[in-house]
This record gives structure tokens, C-alpha cells and sequence, in this order.
């Protein structure tokens, strides 16, 4: 078992140490009454003495002894049910917390490198069975401990010598039961490793359906998954396997004990040590002896598989988070737009060099065109612009101050972003709209929304920008989704704005329609634009061209066509048809 993983579990579980406490004195509560039942019905048996001779007074105290012992009981077991149900799901409650805020903390380094699927899995699926062990755990181990050593002082009480039998027999079944639970914490582990495994396949073939069946992918498909679904019926068997003989093995185990008792028992009531009530009794408390074993045993199990899945998602929890920021970090203002980039390098894989010795500066206001093959670092440095990444080397600085020591969200708030890969939220037409500006006037956004021409296909839809959007905006064509995103910006009106082939998915018409509004919208700002079409960023302060991670040309759109360089081989190859 996995020790450390326990620990962290119990951190969690010590917050609310109330309704831990509360479960532990009603399992208390519970096995105290639960063993004073066979005392009671030993007391029973020995008041039928013969036929004819029963004590009928004494019994009847005895039934309302019992009926007041068993609706304590029943009381108690609610409680401790209700205390145990809190603890589980308000340790699951925070550990999802947990995760999710660490989500939004780690770097984008870290998502790129793990599937969504498979951190989908840990933070649904895998908290999802650890807190199904977690309340079997509860519910079933604190009444199992203490009915343990709640029965043998009641044997004690009632004979020695039988209950040095039973306590000789029992250390047999706690071998059995650890010997395999050591082999069951591998197998659910590789369970669920495999599980996110698969999640992580299936949510990417269904979100890609469209490539799939129109390359024909459909039984390469099959395979990989007929591949993974075998592997995982294979741990999940083995798994399955070593917890499904935990049981019978102490039942065979308990089930020595029970004969121990009932022969050592029978000797002594024929030569007169003890009555026939008081075995009965013994009977009774071997019975409830064993049973816990059995029940631990399965609790143990279970819970092998709930720590296998609660390290997984300790795991995520304990990533290490982005570069935190320093103490005297600045809170950026509106921005004036200067920005300066001094010997930056990066690369995403260490030994395989991207950006190098990258020097770059933008006047306030100016419009800075990216272009240049794909791959050669385009994007790379939108991203050290936002932050998303940090440089390797060098410096970025937006006003003169380095945007290290500039907290993210205000540098983020001074730019507004509009990418090639669209993205909404599940929710209305509005909501998707102020999402960068909630305190946003209906005036506002429908003006927001006129300018990017995206007014007159909202009005067409059902509710208008009332009307509910699936999930990254289902029945919506690319063009419409793109509209949107521009609305959002459009919005916003940051000081700073970043296009990334923000018109690719825009027919031709109302893409000229759009670079009008752009060009309003870019007059004062500081503006960087990534384009493949050309004929886009003509109008461009400053176009530089990019190649290996290196700018290898800079200038305006004349001056560039004027040196027949690398642009010029750029632009000409574009528009050689139409000339």
C-alpha cells in the first residue's frame, strides 16, 4: 500500500475530524449494542429450563431489553451512515477543487504533453471510484476494527479458555488477507492508468470523428481500441481475480475459528464449565468474530483500488505549478503598446532549438505582420508575448517593464486575441460575447457585434443572443464560431491585439468587410498579425519575416517586394495565377 498516498488522504479526511469523530463513537455505539444482543439471547435460552418450566416474566423483560437495543442500533448505524456519506463526499468535493485549481495553474507545457481525455479521467472517473472506497472504507472499517476487539472483551468476560482459541486461530487470517492485498495495489493501478488510457482515446476519436471516417480510419480505429479495451480486461481480471479470493480465503480461515469454538464449547458444557446459554452465546460472538474479517478484507481490497486511483490524481494535484510570480510584481495598467523583445531564445524540447537571438522593437500603435513557412516560429512568439510560455533566455518587455515582473492577468487584460482555432463555452450568444467585458451595456455589445458582422446571423438564430450553444458552439458553422470570437474582442477593445489567421474561416466578402473593421479597430493599438494570405497584411507598419525560429527580413510591404527576397518568393508564389 502506498503509504504516502494515505497520508495525503488522511490530510484531506482531518478537515472535518466532527463527523469522523461522530462515525467513530456511533460505531462504537453500534458494536456495543450489536454484541449486548447475544448476551441477552444467552440469558433467554438459559430461562427455558425444561418443559413446563419456562420464565416467562424474565424473558419478557429480556424482549424489551432487546427492542430497546436493537432501535439503538438501528439510530446509530443512520448517524454513523450520514457522518461517513459527509466525509466521503466532501473530501471528493475538495480533492476535485483541488485539481481543478491546479489546472488552471499549470503550465501549458504540461496539458500540451498529457491527453484531456486522460485528465478528464483522473479528475471524473478516478476520484469518482476512489470515493466508492472511501465510504465502504468508512462505513464497514471502523465497525469492523472495533467489533473485533468489542467481541473478544465480551469472550474474555464470558471464558478464557475458548477465546484463547479463537485469538490463537485468528493471526491465520490476517496473513491471508495481506498476502494478496499486496498483490492487488499493482494490478488497479495498471486498471486505471489503462482506463484514462482509453478515455483519453475515445474523447479523441469522437472529437474527431469528421477525419476519421473521411480518411478511412474507422478499423485502424477498432484496432487500437480492440488493443486497449484487451489490456484493460486484462488488468482489470487479474484485479479482479486476486480481490474476488481475499473473501472465501478468510471465510475458510473464520470458518476454523467457528469450529473451534463450537467443539472446545460443547467439552466444557458436558463437564459443566459453562451453560448451554452461554455457548449459544460464544456461538453468536464467533459469528460476529470472523465477520469483520471478511468484511475488511473487501474493504481492503476496495481500497487498494481507491488509492490507486487517489495517487493518480495526488499527482496531478502536486504538479508543479507555472513560474509563481515575484513578490514586487507589477500590476499593468492600461498599456501605451511599446513592446520590446531583447536576445530572446526558446524551444519547447530542449535539445531541439526554435526561437534564438530574437530582437524586435514596436512603437505604441504600430501594426507588426508575422509571416513566414510553417513551423518557423510564428505562433511560438504570440505565445511568449501572452506569457503562455516563458523564455529561455533574453527578456520580453511591454512599457519598458519586463513581463516577468508583471502579474498575467493585467498583461493579459491589455491583449485581445483572436485565433485560428475557435473556442465557446457552453452557454448563450451573450454570454459567450462578454466574456471579457461582463459589465458590457446591450448597446455595447450589439455595436461590438455590427462591427464584426456577426449582428445578422445572430438575429437569425432562435433566441437571438439568447439562444444556448453546445459545447464549443455545436451548429454553428466555422465562419459563425470565428464571427463570435471577433465579436469578443471587438468588445473588449484592449490596448494590444494579436491575430492569428483570425479571418481564415470567413468568406472572401465578409473577410474584406472584416479588415475594415480591423483596421478601425487596430488605429492606436499595437497590433501583431499572423497571416498565410498576403494580400491581408499589405497595409502593415512593419511586416517581419520569419524562417527557423530567425527574422531574416523587415520592413514594410513595398520595401520588402522592392529587395526580391524571401517575401517577395512569398508573395509572388501566392498571387503568380491571378497576375
Amino acid at each position: 500500500m502506498n503509504k504516502g498516498t494515505l497520508k495525503k488522504v488522511f490530510r484531506y479526511i482531518g478537515r472535518y475530524w466532527f463527523f469522523l469523530l461522530c462515525s467513530i463513537v456511533c460505531a462504537a455505539v453500534t458494536v456495543t449494542l450489536t454484541l449486548y444482543i447475544p448476551v441477552l439471547t444467552g440469558d433467554a435460552i438459559d430461562c427455558i429450563l425444561e418443559p413446563g418450566k419456562v420464565d416467562f416474566t424474565t424473558i419478557t423483560e429480556i424482549l424489551k431489553k432487546m427492542a430497546f437495543v436493537i432501535t439503538g442500533t438501528a439510530i446509530s448505524q443512520w448517524v454513523m451512515g450520514v457522518c461517513n456519506n459527509r466525509i466521503a463526499y466532501y473530501v471528493v468535493r475538495d480533492i476535485r477543487k483541488d485539481a481543478f485549481e491546479r489546472l488552471q495553474i499549470l503550465p501549458l507545457k504540461y496539458l500540451d504533453a498529457h491527453p484531456y481525455g486522460e485528465i478528464v479521467s483522473r479528475v471524473i472517473a478516478d476520484v469518482d471510484q476512489f470515493s466508492d472506497g472511501l465510504i465502504m472504507g468508512f462505513t464497514q472499517l471502523f465497525t469492523g476494527i472495533i467489533t473485533i476487539f468489542g467481541t473478544l472483551i465480551f469472550m474474555f468476560r464470558e471464558n478464557v479458555g475458548i477465546t484463547l482459541v479463537v485469538v490463537c486461530i485468528t493471526p491465520v487470517s490476517l496473513f491471508v488477507a495481506s498476502f494478496i492485498a499486496r498483490r492487488t495495489y499493482k494490478m488497479f493501478k495498471l486498471q486505471s492508468e489503462t482506463r484514462g488510457e482509453q478515455t483519453a482515446f475515445i474523447d479523441e476519436m469522437i472529437g474527431n470523428q469528421k477525419v476519421v471516417q473521411a480518411f478511412g480510419y474507422e478499423e485502424k480505429a477498432m484496432k487500437r481500441f480492440d488493443a486497449i479495451n484487451d489490456k484493460l480486461g486484462e488488468y482489470s481480471l487479474k484485479a479482479i481475480f486476486f480481490s474476488s479470493i481475499t473473501n472465501p480465503s478468510t471465510r475458510f480461515v473464520n470458518s476454523l475459528v467457528y469450529t473451534g469454538v463450537c467443539i472446545t464449547g460443547a467439552l466444557s458444557v458436558i463437564k459443566g464449565g459453562i451453560s448451554v446459554g452461554t455457548l449459544t452465546c460464544f456461538l453468536s460472538y464467533a459469528n460476529q468474530y470472523t465477520k469483520p474479517f471478511n468484511e475488511i478484507s473487501g474493504v481492503f481490497t476496495e481500497f487498494q483500488n481507491a488509492l490507486a486511483c487517489a495517487a493518480r490524481i495526488f499527482a496531478l494535484i502536486e504538479e508543479e505549478p507555472q513560474v509563481p510570480e515575484p513578490e514586487d510584481v507589477k500590476v499593468l495598467g492600461e498599456a501605451e503598446g511599446y513592446v520590446e523583445l531583447t536576445d530572446v531564445a526558446f524551444s519547447y524540447v530542449p535539445d531541439r532549438k526554435l526561437i534564438e537571438d530574437l530582437n524586435l522593437k514596436v512603437e505604441d500603435g504600430k501594426r507588426v505582420a508575422i509571416v513566414g513557412p510553417t513551423g518557423c516560429g510564428k505562433t511560438t512568439i504570440i505565445n511568449l508575448l501572452m506569457r503562455f510560455y516563458d523564455v529561455d533566455a533574453g527578456s520580453i518587455s511591454v512599457d519598458g517593464t519586463d513581463i516577468r515582473n508583471i502579474t498575467r492577468e493585467s498583461l493579459r487584460e491589455n491583449y485581445g486575441m483572436v485565433l485560428q482555432e475557435t473556442w465557446l463555452k457552453a452557454g448563450t450568444v451573450r454570454e459567450n460575447i462578454i466574456m471579457g467585458k461582463p459589465d458590457a451595456t446591450e448597446e455595447e455589445m450589439i455595436a461590438a457585434a455590427k462591427a464584426a458582422h456577426s449582428h445578422s446571423f445572430i438575429k437569425r438564430l432562435p433566441n437571438g443572443y439568447d439562444t444556448v450553444l453546445s459545447e464549443d458552439g455545436e451548429g454553428l458553422s466555422q465562419g459563425q464560431k470565428q464571427l463570435l470570437c471577433i465579436t469578443r474582442v471587438m468588445l473588449c477593445l484592449p490596448p494590444m491585439l494579436i491575430l492569428d489567421e483570425a479571418t481564415s474561416s470567413i468568406d472572401t466578402r465578409t473577410e474584406i468587410r472584416i479588415q475594415k473593421a480591423f483596421a478601425k479597430m487596430m488605429e492606436g493599438r499595437t497590433s501583431f498579425i499572423i497571416a498565410h494570405r498576403l494580400s491581408t497584411i499589405v497595409d502593415a507598419d512593419i511586416i517581419l519575416v520569419m524562417k527557423d525560429g530567425h527574422i531574416i527580413e523587415q520592413g514594410n510591404h513595398k520595401e520588402l517586394l522592392a529587395k526580391g527576397g524571401f517575401y517577395s518568393e512569398l508573395y509572388n508564389s501566392q498571387f503568380a495565377l491571378s497576375e
